[in-house]
């Protein structure tokens, strides 16, 4: 059984469920993910483009959209058309341009050879571990569990008295882990698409 401590889900292990690093979203729902096109002719010199794209070993695709391993590293990208044999990359002067780059810069200096530096979209442990606990929190909650047993199944809270866990600060928490996953559920999964720039909706 799964330690409590460690946010364990009960549910099936992870090499029995799809990577979620693998996920496909479109280019639209998350800004870190990079549309691609054809290099006009004009533009820039064939022979400067840096690495192919290594498409013909995708982890995953669907139509246009891809997930792409360079080097070890995992790339959302959407092909406007075919697969691009020198391509470009479309940049929307959107809100959320600065997301846009980062990806970007991070993918070439991957194609580069260098290192692509740390991933600013990616959740720490901690927020994965209190994202774990939210969807089991409100999994507990919406089949009818009190707090108390919810926070016996998240936290080790048996030796707390039922008088000791009323102002238990375990209470408060799964108080606010129940209040996190429904914000969640209701279309609050969104944010994590555009994590740490959830403030530019």
């Amino acid at each position: 059984m799964p330690s409590r401590s460690a946010g364990g889900s009960d549910f099936a292990s992870a090499a029995d469920t799809t990577d979620p690093s693998s996920v496909l979203w479109t280019a639209n729902a998350l800004p870190s993910a990079l549309a691609l096109a054809e290099l006009p002719a004009e533009l820039a010199s064939r022979d400067l483009i840096l690495q192919s794209l290594p498409t013909d070993a995708d982890i995953i695709a669907d139509g246009n959209e891809h997930v792409i391993d360079v080097r070890g590293e995992r790339f959302r990208l959407h092909f406007d058309g075919p697969v691009p044999t020198s391509p470009a990359v479309l940049l929307p002067l959107d809100r959320f341009l600065a997301v846009r780059l980062a990806a970007l810069l991070r993918l070439s200096r991957t194609l580069a050879g260098g290192n692509p530096g740390s991933n600013p979209a990616e959740l720490s442990k901690s927020q994965r571990v209190r994202h774990v606990l939210a969807l089991r929190a409100i999994d507990g909650r919406q089949d009818g569990a009190s707090y108390r047993a919810i926070g016996s199944a998240l936290f080790d809270t048996d030796e707390i008295s039922e008088k000791g866990w009323k102002t238990h600060d375990l209470r408060d928490r799964t108080i606010r882990l129940v209040r996190f996953g429904l914000g969640m559920m209701r279309d609050g999964y969104r944010r994590l698409l555009r994590f740490p720039y959830r403030h530019r909706n």
